[in-house]
């Protein structure tokens, strides 16, 4: 998938980096943007984003609304996830705190989906659950995305863009390492000032 093709979940211009398509977990890692110039965009940074990002992704109904609670239950989740990638990434010990976070999320989903019966759809499974179940389940599934991706072959593409000041993670493919098009080309125009820099100066 192109980067043309992919959903501009990551904000105005920008999109998702490579591996979020598989990924929600890296997807929601990747929902608190460092731009340049200091700006900072959190797609996840008020209920009605939240939301609009769990209705994207497909993780709760596009009728869902959710409070400020449940949209900071989201965020912290998200910084657990991305402190567990940078530890991946860095090679250092996974923060205790975020592996607690996580399991906690794993934990919180129900095993099955339970029966129910209405005069519309008769007999069905996953009967309508109050707004934080829905929650929990999303939060489950995030969860357990991420510990897939922490866990399986994709761990190993598992990257930082290393483009300033971009915080964004991604999965490598071939010989790319930036997160987006703008980032490389933020990085080649970087390297090229510190050359002819060098050369002025040496």
């Amino acid at each position: 998938m192109s980067e043309t093709d992919t959903a501009a979940t990551a904000g105005p211009g920008l999109p998702q980096a490579p591996g979020a398509a598989l990924h929600p977990a890296l997807d929601l890692a990747n929902s608190a943007i460092a731009l340049p110039g200091g700006q900072f965009l959190d797609v996840l940074g008020t209920p009605s984003g939240a939301t609009r990002w769990l209705v994207d992704h497909h993780l709760v109904p596009a009728d869902t609304g959710l409070q400020e609670v449940c949209a900071a239950r989201l965020r912290s989740l998200r910084e657990q996830v991305r402190a567990l990638l940078a530890a991946q990434v860095g090679g250092h010990p996974a923060p205790t705190t975020a592996l607690a976070a996580v399991n906690d999320a794993l934990t919180r989903v129900p095993t099955a989906a339970p029966l129910g019966w209405d005069s519309v759809r008769g007999m069905h499974r996953a009967a309508p659950h109050p707004i934080d179940r829905i929650v929990d389940q999303a939060l489950g599934i995030l969860a357990a995305d991420a510990a897939d991706l922490l866990t399986g072959p994709d761990a190993e593409r598992m990257t930082a863009c290393p483009s300033a000041p971009c915080n964004r993670y991604l999965l490598r493919t071939g010989r790319r390492h930036w997160c987006s098009v703008r980032c490389g080309a933020r990085a080649r125009a970087t390297r090229a000032y510190a050359r002819r820099t060098r050369t002025v100066t040496g």
